[in-house]
């Protein structure tokens, strides 16, 4: 009688915990892992502080619904229904005989979406007994996958008793309502820029494809990463296209959340009518080191010059000047944003540049991968005369070399020119004669030996032991010989 008085009160303790226990499992469940806790513990604890633990681990792992789950959690359980079923996939596991199988699984209910992984025997038994439309009842491990978070299956059940109404498998979206973690996201936006595809190598030693563009719809603007199949899609969608992506998921790139559409997304032009306003930092309000948003009118524009980087490479920049109503600033377009067409006159939208201490302590602007460049308005009646002629600062230079990477050691040349600064026969430059003594005048834009002057027209290198700093506007005067003015003095 003692013992089963004892026994009955250790069960009533079982059931108090599991009832204060907010989490869709049975009491039968519940008991199973109090005993399992127990052994586990090899007697350390009593049912009733397993039970403690064992409501802590439930309670954990338990999500409200699919939005709930998190690529940091140990373990989640949750119920969904089975959307669509995939082909099994066979592998060679290392060191093992035996191949491996997995089925991926799309499984959603209210809140969302999420694929599934069924490994080895959940793998046959996926093909074998599941069918589209069935109510899981899984247990897993969330983690980052190639779409967007995962859940790698550890238990599955079938629930016929629960109930899950309609599921919209891709929600779709707008920019400020993307989150971490979401997939089967469908967004529609403007296309603000767009970049070249780029090869590289994977670890299994196929070839991949990677590109970008940039999104914006009236909550905001993102980035948009493309890939494989996709990647040619930022090559073919002109700037100011509204499209569709479809099927993306998002992921985070330096603190910054980006859409990302693989082999299953896509993005499409669609016939929809798209607002996207960009909200801008007037340009007097800016400050060094800020990376900022800013939006005005091209005042003037330079040539596109070439460099050549320290390891080799060949780099390119563009610079402008924008002004709006408040002033205006130099604007350094690196890369493949120098390729853009821009011309005095048109209305641009620059986003996520850095501000940095430009030439004569003037603040400047630098728009490297990560900006947007938008061209919102063109002045059809500007002609390249006037580009060239009438809105070049008569100082330009490349002063935005200084405190940039991919700047440092770099050799400035027009087109047409040599890489030491030499005029080519061809392009029609006057060549000063060899021993002939001149002065030139220009902006430093390399600062080692041999310095090179930027003239905003031409560059010319310079042998002097004269200390120089880059952004500096200096006078050389000497001998030229073999297209480098040696020189005697410089002031």
């Amino acid at each position: 009688m003692r013992g089963l008085l004892m026994h009955e009160h250790r069960m009533s303790d079982i059931e108090g915990v599991y009832e204060d226990l907010e989490a869709d499992v049975s009491l039968e469940e519940f008991r199973e892992a109090v005993e399992a806790k127990v052994e586990q513990m090899g007697g350390l604890a009593d049912e009733e502080t397993a039970a403690m633990l064992v409501a802590h681990e439930v309670g954990e792992s338990e999500v409200g619904g699919i939005a709930d789950i998190e690529p940091g959690m140990e373990e989640a359980k949750f119920v969904a229904k089975v959307i669509s079923i995939g082909e099994v996939r066979t592998f060679e596991r290392d060191g093992e005989d035996e191949d491996g199988r997995v089925v991926n699984v799309e499984v959603a209910d209210e809140t969302g979406s999420v694929r599934a992984a069924f490994w080895d025997e959940h793998a046959e038994a996926a093909i074998g007994e599941l069918e589209e439309g069935q109510v899981l009842r899984i247990k897993g491990r969330p983690k980052e996958g190639y779409s967007g978070v995962e859940v790698s299956v550890d238990d599955v059940e079938p629930d016929p008793d629960t109930e899950i109404g309609d599921v919209q498998v891709a929600d779709t979206h707008t920019v400020e309502a993307l989150s971490l973690g979401l997939s089967n996201v469908n967004l529609v936006g403007i296309v603000l820029d767009t970049g070249s595809v780029r090869t590289f190598d994977r670890d299994d030693g196929s070839e991949g494809k990677v590109s970008n563009l940039v999104l914006g719809d009236s909550t905001g603007r993102v980035r948009v990463t493309l890939w494989d199949e996709q990647a040619e899609t930022a090559t073919e969608i002109d700037p100011s296209t509204t499209v569709e992506v479809v099927d993306g998921y998002v992921k985070d790139r330096d603190g910054n959340l980006e859409l990302h559409v693989g082999n299953r997304g896509a993005v499409e032009e669609v016939d929809e009518e798209v607002e996207y306003v960009p909200e801008s930092t007037p340009i007097e309000e800016i400050e060094i080191d800020q990376t900022v948003d800013i939006a005005g009118v091209v005042r003037s524009a330079d040539p596109k010059r070439t460099f050549d980087r320290d390891d080799g490479s060949e780099g390119q920049v563009r610079n402008i000047r924008v002004q709006d109503a408040t002033g205006d600033i130099r604007v350094a377009m690196w890369g493949e944003k120098a390729d853009i067409d821009i011309g005095p006159g048109d209305e641009v939208a620059l986003g996520d540049v850095e501000i940095q201490d430009g030439w004569q302590d003037d603040l400047e602007a630098s728009a490297g991968w990560q900006s947007t460049i938008t061209v919102l308005e063109s002045d059809s009646e500007t002609t390249s005369a006037e580009s060239e002629d009438d809105g070049r600062d008569e100082n330009a230079g490349l002063s935005s070399f200084a405190g940039d990477d991919d700047t440092e050691g770099a050799n400035v040349t027009d087109a047409g020119s040599d890489t030491d600064g030499s005029s080519d026969d061809s392009a029609g430059s006057d060549e000063p004669d060899a021993g002939e003594e001149i002065e030139f005048t220009g902006v430093v834009v390399q600062a080692g030996s041999p310095v090179v002057l930027d003239d905003g027209e031409t560059t010319m290198s310079v042998e002097t032991d004269t200390d120089v700093g880059l952004g500096e506007e200096i006078t050389a005067r000497g001998v030229v010989r073999d297209g480098t003015l040696d020189a005697n003095d410089v002031f």
